[in-house]
């Protein structure tokens, strides 16, 4: 590509031809000149301000295919439909499709027939998608959630980390990152890890003029009631009631006189059953809500998603697993019945507010009841001393010919460690320079055949048919499905056992493209180059433990950085803006008092903490009591005394689902006491 600065008039005719805006954003034009360029580019802007139209635009004027990782498939689905109204070509390949979805995508990126290709990180693990991917010509990949790849971002992923390696693998000439929530420690990281250039990172400012911020304290036993009427006060049509409007048994039980009808508005909660409870009181005083998390079934979610859209649902109650991806120009309100996780998290979900510029109001109703819920998500993610060094035993005991294999899975019930902690323990060894991975396969290949075999043989002559033979004398043929012996194939036939795992799954593909065979690939199996002379496993064990109790004082001290910001008497949206270092990178700056938030408008909060309960250590044991005894008999052991804690607290372990230990009385008896006050209670009992 010509190097040259391309003209600004040239870019704006693009940007009217492909989606017909007359202008750029604040900060797009200069995004979309460095890749245009021939440079790589970080594209910094608050959540709402336009960041996918600057890969959007390059995308249609790059010569090859983009390669777009985003973190969350209903961002991937409302990117694609969004291009595809514009007449972009654009797709994604995801768990959603079918094997004959993804194969029919694929042929349409060979054909050169997609310009943009949507994916999730972790199909970069998936050997079958990286074998394609090779074989493509690729002009750029994009990062969205950029964020993710540093260790000192609020949403750190393991699986992130790999892809600058990703990037030199694929031959990958330019990268675009993606984030509305990096600190200037974040985006420095970001920088380093993929060689951009300074003048090439665009931030735009992380102020919002039209988003009202607002606290206000109110106590757990007093949030609902609150809400009701803070919600009332916003409707545009009131309800009709029979006595005190605040009073959820007094309402009329007619549904015309008891429609509530209000703007768009996304309420957050931090557990899926209070997602349920608070939906079903506004519901019941007049309101069109839903309720929405994880635990639904997907296509439940999907469908409550779209009547949000679509505006036949005014209120969402949800847990995080709401909101990425939502690009709906007039919520009018969000509101956080339940403490955000960070302030990175208060901001990426206040952004989801207001992206049409109007004036839209953003509630934390605040207090310090709930903390410790808050808390015990981190406390669950740090793994013992006992399961690292499960962990790098394994390493040292199971490596042959200097390989090691693991299954994440398997591997994290064997360890007592969640996967996500697992993979980024993993990831820790692979910085100490203990592990380096080398590819990644399904442990088990099976097909069913639509053919005859001996058709099958026939559709080859020479070596080719060999080979083909080769395979079916070594797959083991049940009543329907061929398990393929792939290790025994390459030993039969002469073959390297990395190029020959590679000839083999090509082939099996080729056979399921031309509809002679279905295909199917489980157990993911990690496999490593171990340097055995830097184990020590004492010395690493404890390493890596401090690593992650650090770690989890860095998490537990975010919490308590965005209570500080609640409670400041400065103005709230230049706190928030001065967080992510408005002025760091250009002329950005937020003003000291924007006029219109909480603290402006002279209202300040500060809850003192709730009086932890009085417990005695004698509570303690007959709360511990049935788990410790079911404990020994499943695993002949006594459960450490953090095991005892995260029993109480109600936060689960691999080890806990072996163990059922949900259905087990006293779990999670003390889920709102502080785990530290726990742990020293369980430690003394």
């Amino acid at each position: 590509m010509d190097n040259t600065q391309p003209s600004q008039q040239y870019l704006t005719q693009a940007l009217q031809h492909y989606f017909g805006f007359e202008q750029f954003r604040t900060g797009q034009l200069q995004v979309v000149n460095s890749l245009y360029s021939g440079r790589s580019a970080a594209a910094i802007f608050p959540t709402g301000s336009g960041k996918s139209l600057c890969y959007q635009l390059p995308a249609m004027l790059l010569p090859n295919v983009t390669l777009v990782i985003s973190p969350l498939l209903a961002l991937i689905q409302d990117q694609v439909a969004f291009l595809n109204n514009k007449g972009i070509t654009a797709a994604s390949i995801d768990s959603s499709q079918s094997r004959d979805d993804a194969n029919h995508v694929m042929a349409g990126v060979q054909r050169g027939e997609i310009k943009i290709l949507m994916v999730s990180v972790e199909r970069l693990k998936n050997e079958r998608f990286r074998n394609f991917i090779q074989q493509i010509p690729i002009s750029m990949m994009v990062i969205d959630e950029a964020h993710c790849i540093s260790e000192w971002g609020h949403n750190f992923r393991p699986d992130y980390l790999k892809l600058p390696q990703y990037q030199k693998q694929f031959n990958i000439p330019q990268v675009l990152l993606l984030t509305a929530t990096a600190t200037p420690q974040v985006i420095d990281d970001m920088q380093k890890k993929f060689a951009i250039a300074k003048q090439d990172i665009t931030v735009t400012g992380f102020y919002r003029d039209n988003l009202h911020l607002a606290v206000e304290g109110v106590s757990d036993r007093n949030k609902l009631t609150y809400l009701q009427q803070w919600l009332f006060h916003e409707a545009r049509y009131k309800p009709k009631f029979f006595g005190d409007p605040t009073t959820s048994q007094q309402v009329s039980r007619n549904k015309k006189d008891r429609t509530a009808e209000i703007a768009s508005t996304i309420i957050y909660v931090t557990l899926q059953q209070t997602a349920e409870e608070v939906a079903q009181a506004l519901n019941q005083v007049g309101f069109n809500v839903a309720a929405y998390h994880a635990g639904m079934d997907s296509e439940k979610r999907q469908l409550i998603q779209t009547d949000f859209m679509a505006g036949n649902i005014d209120i969402i109650v949800a847990t995080i697993a709401f909101g990425m991806g939502i690009d709906k120009s007039n919520i009018r309100h969000v509101v956080h019945y339940d403490l955000p996780k960070s302030i990175e998290n208060y901001s990426q979900e206040v952004g989801r507010a207001g992206r049409d510029g109007e004036p839209s109001d953003c509630l934390v109703l605040f207090n310090r009841d709930s903390l410790p819920v808050l808390e015990n998500f981190v406390y669950g993610d740090t793994p013992e001393l006992s399961g690292v060094e499960y962990v790098l035993n394994d390493i040292n005991e199971n490596t042959e010919n200097g390989q090691w294999q693991c299954q994440i899975y398997s591997l994290s019930n064997a360890s007592n460690i969640r996967q996500l902690p697992l993979k980024t323990l993993l990831v820790y060894l692979e910085m100490q320079g203990l592990i380096q991975p080398l590819y990644a396969y399904f442990a088990e290949y099976k097909f069913k055949l639509a053919i005859d075999s001996i058709e099958l043989i026939n559709h080859f002559n020479g070596e080719r048919q060999q080979f083909v033979q080769a395979i079916l004398n070594h797959s083991t043929a049940a009543k329907t499905w061929w398990t393929v012996d792939i290790d025994n194939i390459c030993q039969n036939y002469d073959l390297d056992v990395i190029e020959g795992r590679r000839r083999i799954i090509a082939a099996l593909e080729y056979f399921e493209q031309q509809g002679w065979l279905e295909l199917q690939n489980k157990q993911m199996t990690e496999v490593y180059r171990v340097n055995v002379n830097e184990i020590n496993l004492a010395k690493q064990a404890k390493q890596i433990t401090d690593y992650f109790v650090e770690k989890q004082q860095s998490e537990i001290a975010r919490i308590h950085n965005m209570l500080a910001l609640f409670e400041r008497e400065q103005c709230l949206s230049f706190q928030l803006a001065s967080y992510f270092g408005d002025g760091s990178y250009g002329d950005n700056q937020a003003p000291l008092h924007c006029g219109h938030c909480s603290v402006c408008r002279g209202h300040k909060v500060s809850m003192a903490a709730p009086i932890p309960p009085s417990i005695m250590a004698s509570e303690v044991n007959a709360l511990s009591e049935t788990f410790i005894e079911s404990y020994r008999q499943l695993f002949a052991r006594a459960p450490s005394l953090v095991a005892i804690t995260r029993f109480l607290c109600g936060i689960s372990t691999p080890e806990f689902v072996k163990l059922k230990a949900r259905k087990i009385a006293g779990f999670g008896a003390l889920e709102k006491v502080s785990y530290r006050q726990v742990l020293s209670l369980v430690s003394g009992r």
